[in-house]
């Protein structure tokens, strides 16, 4: 029963661990980076339209880049844009805690992100090709505890590591980003024996050879659309969440480790949400889960605009982070399934710049709205943005089993070998009706 598993499974889950470790030493990295830049940007005499501009830097060369590597994963393999991704990340985080211009400031938060779209776009293109049809949605959700492990644990050393007191915010936030680049260094260690050396994507990349399914024809397959907006979606929230709430407890007079402390519970809230994630799929589907949780996390992002004592907000904050929990995998799964099989890296790398797309436009919306309405309001920005990724969930988000040109391998069922005991039971069974053949 066990090679049951797929072609792709591999002997064992090794590798979905190590992937997983790496991944949570990037992903804290960048979690740890990702505030540090902004108090350093307010420490460098930065508003909050311009923090917003810095924090969709960060996603802009990825915008532009995610479809090629995606186009060169599905054609070759996958394990080397994974410590190509841990140096851009460590660099891009140095670099930004040494210089001491916003612009500067901006081009190497832009290289962190590169280094971020590489590594997770090596990342998840090995899980799609490793994982059976049946794994893909707990493989995706083990997958993305990696991220919410980072996210957990990031803002708890940055905010450890940043104070305001006494004018130190500058010396303290480029301290952080400095640590941030050795921790992300670490995902190194990881890096071993996880891709394997045949799966079924690569065959089939190399079967394909220079052919490339057009970016309409994967756009066009039914359920990538959804998958990439709710994906863009969900993430632009933790994104903004992450980038405004040091901006909203700095107008609050909340202390950066009370926000760091803030933002690791709603990461804790999300890795309990995708630890019980398969339960919750049985029992509503993927369609509903995907429905109810961007409709909640919208309500609750709309109403953090409310200027709510602490405790409500961690409770707030905690509930937003189990609702956000269920986006991210299950519209990696959609887009997968819903892409042609010979282009699911390309299909997930449309998905990731849907997803800088957001990170791009949404903190630039969000700053010009701070910078008008206050630092709460690009909240509410999100509440609409997960309002709307709760529609098209309910008309789209179920996602095909099949909408490839290569279908899935079916369980074949082929005809024994002959044996002398078979041909026995024939021969017995020839002169006969057989009563009891069902």
């Amino acid at each position: 029963m066990s090679r049951a598993r797929g072609p792709g499974a591999g002997p064992g889950r090794g590798w979905l661990l190590r992937l997983v470790i790496a991944f949570a030493f990037a992903q804290g990295a960048v979690s740890m980076a990702r505030p540090a830049v902004s108090y350093r940007a307010l420490a460098l005499g930065a508003d909050e339209t311009a923090v917003g501009v810095i924090a969709g830097v960060y996603a802009l060369l990825p915008l532009f880049t995610a479809v090629p590597l995606g186009r060169r994963t599905d054609h070759g393999r996958c394990a080397p844009l994974l410590p190509l991704g841990v140096v851009l990340i460590s660099g891009g985080c140095a670099l930004s805690g040494v210089v001491s211009s916003l612009p500067a400031m901006a081009a190497w938060s832009g290289v962190m992100g590169l280094g971020h779209l590489c590594f997770v776009i090596g990342a998840q293109s090995i899980v799609a090709r490793q994982s059976a049809p049946a794994e893909q949605d707990r493989n995706f959700g083990h997958f993305t505890i990696g991220a919410s492990l980072g996210q957990l644990g990031g803002p708890i050393a940055a905010g450890a590591l940043i104070s305001g007191e006494s004018g130190a915010l500058g010396r303290t936030s480029a301290l952080a980003l400095l640590v941030s680049a050795g921790v992300c260094a670490v995902a190194l260690t990881s890096l071993w024996r996880i891709e394997h050396r045949r799966t079924p994507g690569a065959g089939l990349a190399t079967k394909a050879g220079a052919a490339k399914v057009p970016v309409t024809t994967i756009l066009g397959a039914r359920g990538v659309p959804a998958g990439i907006f709710i994906s863009m979606a969900v993430l632009s929230s933790t994104d903004i969440l992450t980038a405004y709430l040091p901006v909203v407890g700095e107008h609050r007079g909340i202390a950066p480790a009370t926000v760091g402390l803030l933002l690791s519970l709603r990461a804790a809230a999300t890795i309990a949400c995708r630890l019980v994630m398969t339960p919750m799929l049985r029992l509503l589907g993927r369609t509903a889960l995907l429905t109810m949780s961007c409709l909640l996390a919208g309500l609750l992002c709309a109403g953090m605009v409310l200027p709510v004592p602490v405790p409500v907000l961690a409770v707030m904050l905690a509930a937003l982070g189990f609702c956000l929990g269920a986006g991210q995998p299950l519209s990696m799964t959609t887009v997968v399934q819903a892409a042609p099989a010979e282009a699911r890296s390309t299909a997930l790398a449309l998905r990731l710049t849907g997803n800088r797309l957001g990170q791009a436009a949404a903190p630039a919306a969000a700053g010009l709205i701070a910078g008008t309405a206050g630092a709460a309001a690009p909240f509410a920005l999100l509440g609409a943005l997960l309002l709307a990724a709760a529609g098209l969930g309910l008309r789209g988000g179920r996602a095909p089993r099949a909408s490839s040109s290569v279908p899935p391998e079916p369980t074949p069922v082929r005809p024994a070998e002959p044996t002398p005991v078979r041909d026995r039971e024939q021969d017995d069974s020839t002169p006969l009706a057989n009563p009891n053949r069902s």
